[in-house]
């Protein structure tokens, strides 16, 4: 399919669906697409608290075993661990209706010959527990097997979100693992950054002006023009001064081999 947005009815019709997992994405997919107006009849995770307090928020059943899951649904989004997740679509009794994974890395043909009827919604954000966002921000990526299921997807999607768009899983994977390094990773720097602070008693949050405005500048500049530090100079002397000040040997190789990764693509960009 092609990478390109998609048109999309936001009249569509309210959709009946179950969700096959109760974690931190589910969470605030479900009650997104509630919101919207679409019918959330079920909610499964093997965790019976996980499973309670989602069907709770969104006033609706709740089980822990798959045989249970309601046949009465249109779609069911799968929204587990991605190494449980072909366990548990095999696990699911199949039906005709749209199973819809939510995983950035994985393929839609994980579904395999179980059904007919499949695709991918996937939402670029991160979600923590208690944590609220405004799921119109976040751009939506749909795939599907079938036109009409695309189509459908999309049009649920477009209630949700204001960015919608149909994205193969071969690109997919590439975006999650872009993902990765501009968040998760990212996020890790940050911990690295708040126990050194800690250790110092200096308060961590010293750092939340730094922190929003090097995120600021990239809707202005490029990555390579908003780069700063002493790695862009490959200033030999305070660079060898502050992996002295670090203690743990994987620290110290961390910020040496991100270092020479900055200044070498700094590098490639002047020339």
């Amino acid at each position: 399919m092609k990478n390109l947005t998609f048109q999309t009815d936001r009249s569509a019709s309210a959709a009946k669906i179950v969700f096959v997992g109760a974690g931190n994405l589910a969470t605030h997919l479900a009650t997104a697409l509630q919101q919207a107006g679409h019918v959330v009849m079920q909610v499964y995770s093997r965790t019976p608290e996980r499973a309670q307090a989602l069907a709770e928020r969104l006033q609706t059943s709740w089980t822990t075993n798959l045989n249970e899951l309601s046949l009465d649904a249109n779609v069911y989004f799968f929204a587990v661990h991605d190494d449980a997740l072909p366990t548990v679509i095999a696990q699911t009794r199949p039906n005709n209706a749209l199973w819809v994974h939510t995983a950035g890395s994985l393929p839609m043909d994980i579904f395999g010959r179980h059904v007919q009827r499949c695709g991918v919604l996937y939402p670029l954000q991160t979600f923590s527990v208690g944590r609220k966002v405004d799921f119109s921000r976040i751009p939506c990526f749909v795939e599907a097997r079938l036109p009409d299921d695309a189509q459908l997807l999309c049009d649920m999607a477009a209630l949700i979100s204001t960015e919608v768009r149909m994205l193969a899983s071969e690109q997919r994977k590439y975006l999650h693992l872009a993902a990765v390094f501009a968040c998760n990773f990212t996020n890790h720097m940050y911990r690295i950054a708040w126990q050194l602070l800690e250790h110092q008693a200096i308060p961590p949050q010293t750092l939340w002006p730094l922190i929003d405005e090097t995120a600021a500048k990239i809707h202005t500049l490029t990555p390579a023009q908003a780069q700063t530090g002493p790695a862009v100079r490959f200033d030999r002397k305070l660079m060898d001064m502050q992996v002295d000040l670090l203690d743990d040997a994987d620290t110290k190789a961390l910020y040496q081999l991100i270092s020479k990764h900055i200044h070498t693509e700094i590098w490639k960009t002047d020339k």
